[in-house]
């Protein structure tokens, strides 16, 4: 059966019994249905004094185009979490429609190891990103009106930092002249849309401690420059209060279940190799304050979600993991061997061999953290005893604990040995350290990113990226953590290079502030925040019956 399929055949739990597996009351939910709810403020203030559980991160080596299952992997283990007798829940992003109708599928996990109702998480679901979407292009159209409107801030159009957004692959939306069409069209100028997971506003969203602090960081969002050079924030346009109304109730985590029954909290959805790739703060402390152990995933490879994750959203929230889960697959090692992706489901030790070096990476990685690990061997059907064999045998030799996890195939029956050595994981000593000092200078900030988690010989910068690093120094901002945007497909700026790449630097081509989410956006390469569809999308496999039953989805 097709993940979908599964889904479909699952007998749901209503959402209220799963609540009250985790100690919800009835009314600290918003039902969206029978099967879906937000968690509203009254359950944080009843539960803000109760101890927090134990923090787990789950990221990956560089991954396939196809990704590699750390979703999959995370709902596993949250349901063999279970089954050994643990009470944990699992915090995971919201997925966008970007991926849904593009080549990676949705976000909801795979197999035996989905979080349910699928097709409505892979779809609408609740309305977050709609409303972030609405709240982003509120900013946009409030900035082009009051330039309209006699520009009473003196705003420079040419210098407008806010792209309008759209939660969607469409690269015809990258770059393009509006205001077009005499005097009650606007003022003509140059704009962009991005895509609604690459935006400021799903940062600043997914950074917020609560309503006030969500306020306070959309009115710290640099909207423009004006022509004496000088910043202009969402706040002297007046924004950030209708922006927040927007997003008022977006900010209440969602909560669902997956196939097993084991709760799970959805909210927040940006990409890790364009954005933080993080689910909400919000939706992670609930976690940690509702369950023994609260599991959460960061996007791609350690180089981007895992290093953002400990980077920016810990040091920002003060949160400690207590461990590490890192995803590895036989195919994904292979494709960085060489082997073409439509060839990594066939046994090729010789490739394997060459490709492990980049699983070696990610180990050394997450070990500059402090933070206890646990490599993840994510079985696929077409992986030979041979080769899962050498992958332990290498994770041995590396000083790294590891257990095959088949939550795919067997849901959290086949995740019990990870479950078991991930609480044992947990247990040990974590001495938990971001990589760099915030108060460090922009450049060495990204050096050491660059050197330590790339493997970098060094950074260049263009002069578009110099002239940004120096406006965001003149604003006192440059004591911020860096978010670089980078490939997720290889640990270079270059997709091409695979394994561990040496040799290399990596090119900073622009940075720009968003002062609302609280860190600096490095662009390394040519990585682009409008993705484009491929030649044959996803969207192409998808139908609905007569019935309304949904089918292609994935």
């Amino acid at each position: 059966m097709t993940d979908i399929e599964i889904a479909q055949k699952t007998k749901l739990v209503p959402i209220v019994k799963i609540a009250e597996k985790l100690g919800l009351k009835e009314d600290e939910l918003d039902l969206y249905g029978k099967y879906k709810a937000k968690v509203n403020a009254s359950a944080f203030r009843r539960l803000s004094g109760k101890k927090d559980g134990k923090l787990v991160l789950v990221t990956a080596i560089n991954p396939t185009p196809a990704g590699e299952g750390k979703t999959t992997v995370t709902v596993g283990l949250g349901e063999a979490m279970s089954k050994i007798g643990k009470n944990a829940v699992i915090a995971l992003r919201e997925p966008s429609l970007g991926p849904v109708f593009g080549i990676k599928g949705g976000a909801a996990g795979g197999g035996m190891a989905q979080v349910v109702p699928m097709e409505d998480i892979n779809l609408h679901f609740t309305g977050d990103f709609h409303a972030i979407t609405s709240a982003n292009n509120l900013l946009c159209a409030m900035i082009d009106n009051h330039i309209m409107h006699g520009n009473e801030l003196n705003i420079d159009p040419r210098s407008i930092l806010v792209p309008r957004c759209m939660d969607m692959n469409d690269r015809q939306l990258r770059h393009m002249v509006t205001g077009l069409g005499g005097k009650t069209g606007g003022v003509p100028r140059e704009d962009a849309f991005c895509i609604t997971a690459a935006s400021e506003v799903m940062a600043v969203f997914c950074l917020a401690e609560g309503i006030d602090d969500l306020k306070n960081r959309l009115g710290s969002i640099l909207a423009a420059y004006t022509y004496d050079g000088e910043p202009v924030y969402a706040r002297d346009l007046k924004a950030e209060g209708a922006m927040t109304a927007l997003l008022k109730d977006a900010l209440k985590p969602n909560l669902v279940q997956t196939i097993e029954g084991t709760p799970a909290i959805m909210h927040g959805g940006p990409f890790a190799n364009i954005a933080h790739g993080c689910n909400s703060v919000a939706a992670t402390r609930l976690g940690l304050k509702l369950a023994d152990y609260c599991i959460t995933e960061a996007g791609f490879g350690s180089d981007l979600g895992a290093e953002k994750f400990m980077d920016i959203k810990c040091r920002l929230a003060g949160l400690k993991p207590a461990a590490v889960v890192l995803v590895a697959t036989a195919r994904a090692i292979k494709y960085n061997g060489g082997v073409p992706k439509n060839e990594t489901g066939h046994e090729n030790l010789e490739a394997l061999k060459k490709g492990i070096c980049n699983l070696g990476a990610h180990i050394s990685n997450i070990k500059k953290f402090g933070v206890p690990l646990v490599v993840a061997i994510n079985r696929f059907e077409s992986d030979t005893e041979q080769e899962l064999a050498f992958i332990e045998k290498y994770c041995r030799e590396n000083g790294a604990d590891f257990a095959l996890s088949e939550g795919f195939s067997k849901g959290g029956a086949g995740g019990t040995d990870l479950a078991e050595k991930v609480c044992l994981a947990a247990g040990k000593p974590s001495a938990f350290k971001p990589l760099y000092d915030a108060s460090l200078p922009i450049k060495e900030k990204i050096g050491t990113i660059a050197a330590e988690i790339y493997g970098a010989d060094g950074v260049s910068y263009t002069q578009k990226a110099l002239k940004s690093l120096k406006e965001i120094e003149a604003l006192g901002a440059d004591r911020l953590p860096v978010c670089i945007a980078k490939t997720q497909y290889s640990l270079s700026d270059d997709p091409k290079l695979l394994g561990r790449p040496s040799g290399f630097k990596i090119t900073i081509r622009d940075m720009h502030l968003s002062g609302g989410a609280g860190f600096i956006v490095a662009y390394a390469g040519n990585i682009l925040t409008m993705p484009g569809l491929p030649k044959h999308p996803a969207a192409e496999n998808i139908d609905v019956g007569s019935g309304g039953l949904i089918s292609g989805l994935f």
